[in-house]
C-alpha cells in the first residue's frame, strides 16, 4: 500500500518555491527538506532547507503553472500520491499529476564550495541600489572589485569603455588579494534580504541568504 502523504506549504517554502521558477521553469523536488534547482546554462545552482519533509519525489514541469493552482484556494491542503498531487480546500481540488525526471533540468550533484579567498556582507539595501542602478543606465554587467584596502561592487557596460557606472563600497577594511570577478546583473534572482558573499579562487561564487537557510551559487567571470 502506498503511503499518502498531506501537508500544507508555508509562505516561506512558497515563495522560494515562486524565485526558483525564475532560476528554471522547472524542478525535481526530492525525498526530505532539501529543495534546489539549477539554470539551463547551468552557471546558476540554489538549494534550501525548508520546514516541509517530503517523503515523495514530485517532479514538475512548469513550477509557475503549479504554484498558480496553489494560489487559487487560501492555504490548501496537498495529498502526495505516488503519480500526482491533489490540492484541495475540502470542497474543491485539483489533481496534478507529476512529470517524468527524465524531463527536467535537475542538478547533477550538490555544488560544493571551493575555500574561500574572501567574504563581504551585502546589505540588502546595497542590493537594491545595484539592481536599480543597472536598470536605470542599462548595463548589465556587475563587477566585484577588492583592492586597495576595500571591496567595491560595480555595474558598468563592459564591452563600453565609456559606459556609464554606478559603484558602492561594501567593505572599507579589506587586507586580502586583489581581486576582480563579474557576472550579468541578470543571474541575480535572488529572494529580498541581505546576504554573505564568500569569493573563490575560482569562479565559484556563494550568495548565502543572511536569515534564511538559502544559497545561490554563481560563476564568476574572472578578470
Amino acid at each position: 500500500m502506498t503511503t499518502v502523504t498531506k501537508m500544507r506549504l508555508s509562505k516561506e517554502t512558497f515563495n522560494i518555491l515562486k524565485n526558483f521558477s525564475a532560476i528554471n521553469s522547472n524542478i525535481l523536488i526530492k525525498p526530505g527538506n532539501r529543495i534546489k534547482t539549477v539554470s539551463s546554462g547551468k552557471n546558476i545552482f540554489a538549494e534550501a532547507n525548508v520546514q516541509e519533509d517530503f517523503d515523495t519525489e514530485v517532479g514538475i514541469w512548469d513550477l509557475n503553472k503549479f504554484l498558480g493552482v496553489i494560489s487559487m484556494f487560501n492555504n490548501p491542503d496537498l495529498e502526495f500520491h505516488e503519480k500526482y498531487v491533489e490540492i484541495s480546500n475540502g470542497r474543491s481540488s485539483v489533481k496534478y499529476y507529476y512529470s517524468e525526471p527524465t524531463l527536467l533540468t535537475v542538478p547533477p550533484k550538490d555544488v560544493k564550495m571551493p575555500d574561500v579567498m574572501f567574504s563581504f556582507d551585502l546589505d540588502e539595501k546595497d542590493l537594491n541600489e545595484i539592481l536599480k542602478a543597472s536598470s536605470i543606465l542599462q548595463v548589465s554587467n556587475l563587477n566585484i572589485v577588492a583592492k586597495d584596502g576595500e571591496i567595491k561592487i560595480v555595474v558598468s557596460d563592459e564591452k563600453d569603455d565609456t559606459s556609464n557606472s554606478f559603484s558602492v563600497t561594501v567593505n572599507e577594511d579589506y587586507s586580502g588579494p586583489d581581486y576582480v570577478g563579474s557576472l550579468d546583473v541578470s543571474d541575480i534572482k535572488f529572494l529580498p534580504g541581505s546576504y554573505k558573499v564568500e569569493l573563490s579562487k575560482g569562479i565559484v561564487s556563494r550568495f548565502k541568504h543572511i536569515a534564511q537557510d538559502l544559497s545561490y551559487y554563481i560563476a564568476i567571470k574572472r578578470g
